[in-house]
């Protein structure tokens, strides 16, 4: 099998095992109270990337890469606080609407995302980015009322929008980290955030759940976020940001999927349409994801010449500088920061972890 294809295999495993998170998530709430499940989730992620880096290092596969600094150390703290409250304002939101619908309105991330990079970071959105983020809007808010015909907001849906603004903020924050250790950012976000929600479970009253699942939900966290996101580096590194993230974008339709499948869940016509609309809005971002990728190569060539004797040699040079424009955190969102072929959670971690 060639290495692309084995590649591409992982960046779609990637994707799966992430998506498998929130579906299993609504199964095990039943035991576990929602803060202290965002918690353990992300402590589990944490736990999880530090003994896998302690596991590569022994067994010298490890790759030396740039740790964190005091300079960073205010994006790195946002980061942790806006990782404390979107997994629980997403816990809370799972526990109050179905997954299948929790899945498709992960998308706004993408809205916020870039909106809060416009807004703050005055950067330049594309017209087919534009496009995209209305469409999701328009997803989100069909996707947001109860029942048929009924002009009433679901709570828990307007909690997972507010989750995904979260996320947008912190993905904003983690880009200006975007040279470092993407496992290492993981791994902090993973231990400090998820730390920091079981302490809120415990003074608001939650208690830890009884070993069997304290152990399920934290090994759930590693392997939803990660190992997703290991995967996810190393088909980057064959495939490239741009198509890795374009695979990777399959997520939260796997999400649905698994909704369907894991809980029986039978989403009403107004979902379909949402889906339909999601599907189009990923679709264009996928298609800008990889025009991008082609439309910021550019050449330049030069000429020299040398002599031997009275004989001139010209000599003509080609150069190629590529731009990758790096989709971080949950790679479901789009962000542009030009960095070469560097990779940020997503993160989804989305990268980040989600």
């Amino acid at each position: 099998m060639k290495v692309k294809n084995i590649a591409t295999l992982f960046a779609l495993l990637a994707a799966s095992v992430y998506s498998i998170n929130i579906p299993l998530s609504k199964i095990l709430l039943k035991y576990v109270g929602t803060t202290m499940m965002a918690g353990l989730l992300y402590l589990g992620a944490g736990i999880g990337l530090i003994l896998l880096t302690i596991i590569l290092k022994f067994l010298g596969i490890s790759k030396k890469e740039d740790s964190l600094t005091k300079k960073e150390l205010p994006y790195t703290i946002a980061m942790i606080l806006l990782d404390i409250i979107a997994p629980i304002l997403l816990m809370l939101g799972i526990s109050m609407t179905n997954s299948a619908n929790v899945s498709l309105l992960n998308n706004f991330e993408i809205v916020a995302t870039s909106v809060i990079a416009l807004v703050i970071f005055k950067e330049i959105i594309s017209k087919k980015l534009w496009l995209a983020i209305f469409l999701v809007t328009i997803a989100s808010i069909i996707l947001s009322f109860e029942g048929e015909g009924a002009f009433e907001f679901n709570k828990g849906s307007l909690l997972v929008l507010g989750a995904s603004t979260c996320w947008g903020f912190e993905n904003n924050c983690t880009k200006m980290l975007s040279n470092k250790n993407p496992i290492e950012i993981v791994t902090i976000k993973g231990c400090f955030s998820g730390l920091g929600s079981i302490i809120i479970a415990l003074i608001i009253g939650e208690k830890f759940p009884a070993l069997i699942w304290l152990f399920t939900v934290m090994l759930l966290g590693f392997v939803a976020y990660g190992l997703s996101i290991c995967l996810y580096i190393i088909a980057q590194k064959s495939l490239g940001a741009a198509k890795t993230s374009a695979y990777y974008s399959v997520a939260p339709f796997l999400g649905v999927a698994f909704s369907m499948l894991l809980l029986h869940e039978r989403p009403t016509l107004q979902f379909y349409i949402a889906l339909l609309i999601m599907i189009i809005a990923t679709i264009i971002m996928i298609k800008d994801t990889i025009t991008l990728q082609h439309t910021h190569e550019h050449e330049h060539t030069h000429s020299h010449e040398h002599r031997h004797g009275n004989i001139v040699h010209t000599h003509v040079h080609t150069h190629r500088h590529v731009h990758l424009h790096v989709h971080t955190g949950n790679p479901d969102e789009h962000e542009h920061n030009e960095n070469d072929d560097e990779l940020l959670e997503h993160n989804h971690i989305h990268n980040k972890i989600e």
